[in-house]
Parts: structure tokens; sequence; C-alpha cells
């Protein structure tokens, strides 16, 4: 059993006041196979948090509107997760969407000549499983890891072109392939604590597959690896629009900036005073 503490900030700084302006924030990681959460808050400055739900993928959302002439609007999560290491196996399918579901395309995980053709030498292996490794394998050596050369719309057959992506960019192609191959597949999103650093400026992706008599099974396609105790897993959907941990909209003129700081480690979280200071709304 491994316990990591988590700390997500999302700092906006805007140029000129908000006139309006809504958040849909899937950042709380929900007690699933393979997690217990312990505790978890969210805490808003420059916002409140009007409503809480399940979407149809039974990611909690929350809503959090932001208040008219605030310059600045800090986000922050946080909690203790315990984690298990199941390989990568979360289990039989849950939520409230049919399974079918998870086979259709979407605009981002389109089939196109770079994914027909990577799954052309995996078609006809009887293995699910292995079928689904060789294909993680398969985009990671089509696809190199490189940051700074995709953007957060591209898409999967765009990646294929591009020839590198990031870990967005391995699960778009991993889901559209996998769906390829008529097995199931979803695109998921959460924290990673990496062994170089406890510091982190993103979140993480990766995929899952549907195999049978095994249900969901996660594949890392930037790490080559089935998810382990250092994978938090706090959003799923058919691509990275169903599980963004952050997509709003406002009114007002001016320029925004983003500045994100994540903490993952298996320890105390380290002091910051201004992580949820006077004047923040909190929600657990």
């Amino acid at each position: 059993m491994t316990k990591l503490s988590i700390r997500h900030i999302t700092h906006y700084r805007y140029d000129q006041p908000i006139v309006y302006g809504l958040q849909q924030v899937r950042l709380t990681p929900k007690s699933r196979a393979g997690q217990n959460v312990l505790n978890w808050q969210t805490h808003v400055r420059g916002g409140r948090v009007e409503c809480a739900f399940d979407d149809e993928h039974a990611n909690r959302v929350q809503l959090i509107g932001l208040e008219p002439g605030a310059t600045e609007v800090v986000v922050t999560a946080e909690g203790e997760v315990e984690l298990t290491d199941d390989t990568g196996v979360i289990g039989s399918h849950g939520g409230y969407m049919p399974l079918w579901m998870f086979l259709r395309p979407t605009d981002r995980t389109r089939r196109g000549p770079g994914t027909l053709g990577l799954v052309r030498e995996l078609r006809g292996m009887d293995d699910q499983l292995a079928q689904m490794h060789a294909l993680s394998d398969a985009v990671r050596d089509a696809v190199t890891y490189a940051t700074g050369t995709t953007h957060v719309d591209m898409t999967a057959e765009e990646a294929m072109e591009a020839g590198t992506g990031v870990c967005q960019d391995h699960a778009h192609i991993f889901v559209t392939c996998a769906r390829l191959l008529d097995r199931p597949a979803r695109y998921v999103s959460g924290y990673l604590r990496m062994d170089e650093r406890e510091e982190q400026d993103a979140t993480h992706a990766w995929a899952e597959a549907y195999v049978d008599d095994l249900g969901w099974v996660g594949f890392d396609v930037s790490n080559g690896i089935s998810p382990d105790a250092r994978y938090v897993r706090v959003a799923t959907g058919l691509d990275y629009d169903d599980a963004a941990p952050i997509r709003g909209l406002r009114q007002g003129s001016g320029t925004e900036t983003m500045e994100v700081n994540l903490h993952v480690t298996p320890g105390r979280l380290p002091d910051v005073g201004t992580s949820h200071p006077e004047g923040m709304q909190s929600q657990q």
C-alpha cells in the first residue's frame, strides 16, 4: 500500500477585471479499484464552488463561478490517496455509459492513414492483452515523446503525422487504434508520482482498454508501462475533452495568464502559506 499527498494549484491572472466567468473542474479523485481517497478538498480564491455533480463517466465535476471584478483566481485541489499496485487492472465496467460507447470515434480520435497503418500488423492477434501491450509499444515507437512540439487541440492523426507528442497525444493515438481493433478504450487524466522529482508543472494522461475476462486495463504509452501504485486516476472519458482538469469561459477584455504548480509526494506536503489563505472558499 502506498500513500500519496497531492497539491494541485492553478493560478489565473487577468490584466483587466473579469465581468463573468465559469469553470468546469475535474480535479477530485474518487475511491475506485486500486485507490482509496482518504481526504480531498478544493479551495478557491477569487470565486466559489457553485455546485458539484457526477458526469456521465462518473467523474466528480465542480462548477466554479468567478467573482465579478476579480483579477486573480486561484484553484487549489489537495488531499491524500492510498494506492495498491494492481498492474494496471481496473476491472469491471462501471459508470453511466454503456461499454459500446467507448468504440465510438470523436473529433480527436478519428481514424486516418497513420492510425490505420499502425494497427495493420496487430490485427488477428488472439490474445487481447498481448495485443494491447503490442499496440502501446507500437505507438511509443511511432511517436517520440517531446514537449513543446504539439498543442492541446491536436488530434491523434495530427500527432501521428508530426511523429512527436506528449502523454495526451500518446493516449489519443492508443484510444483511436484500440477502437480500430474493436477494443473499447478511454482516455484517463490523473496524477503520477515521478521518481526523480516531486514538483511538476502538469497532470498526466494515459489510456485504458477493455479486455475480456479482465475488464479495464491501463496503458501509459509515454512511460511504456501499465499504471502502478504511483498513479492516481482522476477522470476518464472518450478523449481529453471529457476528462480535462479545468475548462471554462469568461467575459471581459484583456488577456489571461495561467500558472500551474503540482506537488505529488509520498510524504507530507510542504507548507505553502498561500495554498488556501483567508478569503478562499473551500469544499470537500
